[in-house]
């Protein structure tokens, strides 16, 4: 009884405040915002079985358009990844690939009411992985097309605010590239369109029977200088997030476009041509209907 009674009146407020901002932003699942940065454009080391983990704490204090006093958000997020880059060509020259990421989530946050840890939303996307390009001082420009897909798989309910899973099916296709500018000298990105499935649950204070969040464009970009030769790359990454089409609440638009733009320094440690280090940190800014705060990754990849 005693979480009851503090649950109520923290939904009572939400309530009151989410009417009167006559604003509903806030619906687009979570996707990749910085996880990927320097040297996205293949596989370091070729083709082969790859595992990824990604460790990212993301903390915000800011909830842009919403009225919501003293907003305390903490995520910890881990990535689970695992790629099979095939050797074999299939399309215009691509390699086929299979790309598998396994979330889990743990949400902290006030005044907000969240759903804790679990599970997040599983992501696939088959791929084609291009063949560098090469010139007489080694790569110039390698590139990959991924299909990508979210699941609803995640933990979710629609009395929390926040939760690991967002309920929807969303396809979220990208291109990734790295451009030699010099042989030491890069400049990555990987460039997102999410397209989003309907909500048949969406959170109850929304006061609707369905929501769609809107089309959106996403991209991470990173430029990198190797330091010290197949060991260290220190560079700037960022990432930018605009929604291109209104989201839908009972089939009616509004106008709640979500966008932020974050960058931040990062660098790449190498142990040998099968193991590598990455260390991103972002700083958000020009928040629109969405969060706003920091972001910390670290990810280790390893080719067996």
């Amino acid at each position: 009884m005693k979480h009851y009674h503090h649950f109520v009146p923290t939904m009572c407020l939400l309530l009151v405040l989410l009417t009167a901002a006559s604003a509903w932003g806030y619906l687009q699942p979570s996707v990749n915002l910085g996880f990927t940065s320097f040297m996205d454009g293949a596989p370091p080391a070729g083709p082969g079985f790859y595992f990824t983990e990604y460790i990212s704490y993301y903390t915000a204090d800011e909830l842009a358009n919403l009225a919501v006093p003293n907003p305390d958000i903490d995520v910890w997020v881990s990535l689970n990844q695992f790629i099979y880059q095939s050797n074999t060509p299939v399309l215009l020259g691509g390699k086929w690939g299979l790309d598998v990421i396994v979330p889990l989530v743990c949400i902290d946050s006030t005044p907000l009411p969240d759903n804790g840890g679990g599970l997040g939303d599983i992501l696939v996307g088959p791929y084609l992985q291009w063949d560098p390009i090469m010139g007489k001082n080694g790569p110039i420009f390698m590139h990959r097309v991924e299909l990508q897909t979210i699941w609803p798989t995640g933990k979710y309910d629609d009395q929390k605010a926040l939760n690991p899973g967002s309920n929807f099916f969303s396809f979220d296709p990208y291109w990734a590239g790295t451009y030699f500018i010099t042989p030491q000298w890069t400049a990555s990105w990987r460039l997102h369109y999410l397209w989003n499935a309907e909500n048949d649950e969406p959170f109850v204070g929304f006061m609707a029977n369905e929501s769609q969040a809107g089309q959106a464009f996403h991209a991470n970009f990173a430029t990198s200088y190797e330091l010290v030769p197949k060991k260290l790359r220190l560079g700037i990454n960022g990432y930018y997030f605009d929604q291109l089409t209104d989201s839908k609440f009972n089939d009616e638009d509004t106008n709640d476009d979500e966008e932020v733009f974050a960058i931040g320094p990062g660098a790449l440690v190498s142990f040998s041509q099968n193991t590598h280090l990455f260390l991103n940190a972002y700083f958000e800014t020009g928040a629109e209907f969405r969060s706003e705060g920091e972001r910390f990754v670290v990810r280790l990849v390893h080719h067996f």
